[in-house]
């Protein structure tokens, strides 16, 4: 059988166009073709490097284009062009990245940029760097992976390929977000999402409503961010009613509705505080028209638990260590916040073993600030383990060193943010008691955060840290050790900034929350009170 010059030229302006559909089907025409592809055909290597790409985008499975690349052995390779090996290498790369074998994927897009420059396909050559931003973007090394991505969106754009750059400015604009930078990956996304708005590229565009979804959870608009994943599940469905990034879509769909069910959760236990401070004899009967929260609560947990569930299932037919490793983490937190800590203990402690089998530092580490939750948990309702009461908080202490460590092994600030204020939560409890080693972890989380905006729960995780804290100190202990002359090699400078950072949030409780009296009182700028309420984690600060 012969490669159709036409045929592969049409496979090439299909994926730049994306022009799903058509491709798919074009390859569908061909799949005798496809069967008996080996070395010894004329351009045998091109329609092999098409092909990668058409199995990323969705058409047949990893597996099939692995089976092929059998034929393309290293005897045979050794006979190819450069053109043509680069090829091999870029369908190898594609295969290792589908399987998650992210170092051995790297290691072939690095020989493709190395030699680049003698490649004729310089489309392909784009593609190239875009996967290699995304194998970085999964070993959580972010700022590779932007410029990875950025070089391969620029070369397609030189190239006229307006909707394939549109494709990388999704993983663009998710980087630029995981950086904290909200206000400019949100601009990118917007643009990528009316490149793409006349094409069938389902997926695409159910990746750009997934980042909506995510910004808006992160936000804490649950509500928004549910009908973002509900309309990115709607286009995964249109590719495929099992895609896998469908399962990645309900997997944040349970995080939001867990939102929900946690405000829910505070609202309930102010009206039973309420209620008991004031002696109410309330029989339990709600007002007519007044929401049952018992109830919507309960709810939301069945659909969150379905909802993984569902994932579970897909995942199922499309292994992603990664994507399964993700969903026993929100079986977690939904146990956890269920009190049911066995199966809280058995999700994370899954969770954990698959992350590590693929070195994903970043579910590792949120594996283990969750198992330090849970051992908390125990701590706080007094659970005993034998003739050792302080087994829980120190298996707590262990699993929270081990998350920062595991966090700071990524780019991922959220994570390592998130791991401080546990080891502070840890420092806090009832066993330890240790308000001045919690303060240190908090100083860390907020330094941490360098202006990014928490996520909601994160955000009230700091407040409550920071509540526990001033509960259990008297005098703040960087106060103390001044008064001591304790400067250790900070300049008066430093001093100064440090000792505006304990003073300002004071006075602006003192003066009813108001920035601007705070500036009058203290004859500063406004812009200074901000900027300094917003470093100690007192304001939210703006989106970026």
């Amino acid at each position: 059988m012969k490669i159709d010059q036409k045929f592969l030229s049409q496979l090439k302006e299909d994926v730049a166009a994306r022009r799903i559909e058509r491709g798919i089907a074009g390859l569908r025409a061909h799949e005798t073709l496809l069967d008996q592809l080996h070395p010894g055909m004329e351009h045998a290597a091109p329609l092999l490097g098409y092909l990668a790409q058409w199995v990323d985008i969705g058409f047949s499975k990893p597996a099939r284009l692995r089976e092929i690349l059998k034929r393309f052995d290293v005897p045979v390779r050794l006979q190819l062009p450069v053109n043509d090996y680069l090829y091999v290498r870029l369908a190898e790369g594609m295969v290792a990245m589908a399987e998650q074998c992210v170092d051995n994927a790297i290691a072939h897009f690095d020989v493709i940029s190395t030699l680049g420059a003698e490649w004729n396909d310089k489309q392909s050559l784009a593609i190239a760097h875009f996967w290699k931003g995304r194998c970085l973007r999964m070993k959580g090394e972010y700022d590779k992976a932007l410029s990875y991505t950025v070089r391969g969106k620029d070369l397609a754009a030189e190239l006229g390929l307006t909707c394939m750059a549109a494709v990388m400015q999704v993983l663009e604009s998710w980087l630029l977000f995981q950086k904290g930078k909200l206000k400019e990956a949100s601009a990118i996304s917007h643009e990528a999402e009316t490149a793409l708005a006349g094409t069938d590229d389902h997926v695409a565009l159910g990746n750009i409503y997934s980042f909506y979804g995510r910004v808006a959870r992160r936000e804490g608009r649950y509500d928004s961010a549910i009908d973002y994943f509900q309309k990115a599940i709607e286009e995964f469905k249109k590719r495929d009613p099992k895609h896998p990034n469908l399962a990645r879509s309900l997997a944040n769909m349970a995080l939001a509705k867990r939102g929900i069910a946690l405000q829910l959760r505070r609202r309930i236990d102010r009206d039973v505080e309420r209620q008991r401070k004031a002696g109410s004899n309330h029989d339990g009967k709600r007002a007519p028209g007044r929401i049952d929260y018992r109830q919507h609560l309960e709810q939301l947990r069945k659909e969150a638990l379905s909802h993984l569930d569902e994932a579970t299932e897909i995942y199922r037919g499309h292994p992603s260590r990664h994507g399964v490793a993700t969903v026993h983490l929100n079986y977690g937190y939904l146990h956890l916040d269920n009190g049911d800590y066995h199966l809280a203990e058995d999700q994370s402690a899954t969770a954990f073993r698959l992350a590590k089998e693929q070195h994903d530092f970043i579910i590792m580490g949120r594996a283990r600030i969750l198992q330090c939750m849970i051992e908390n948990a125990k701590v706080e309702e007094e659970i005993s383990e034998g003739a050792d009461p302080g087994s829980h908080a120190r298996r707590a202490l262990e699993y929270i060193q081990e998350g920062v460590e595991l966090a700071k092994r990524t780019q991922n600030r959220r994570v390592l943010t998130s791991a401080y204020l546990w080891q502070g939560f840890t420092h806090c409890n009832a066993f330890f008691d240790s308000p001045e080693s919690a303060r240190e972890s908090y100083d860390l989380a907020v330094g941490n955060q360098k202006g990014d905006l928490l996520p909601d729960n994160m955000w009230r995780d700091l407040q409550t840290l920071r509540a526990k804290i001033l509960q259990k100190s008297t005098i703040d202990p960087k106060l103390k050790a001044w008064s001591q002359g304790s400067v250790g090699d900070k300049t008066f400078q430093q001093i100064s900034e440090e000792f505006a950072e304990l003073i300002i949030p004071r006075v602006w409780e003192s003066e009813g929350r108001k920035i601007s009296r705070v500036a009058t009182r203290l004859s500063i700028s406004p812009k200074k009170v901000r900027r300094i309420l917003t470093r100690s984690g007192r304001l939210k600060p703006n989106k970026s």
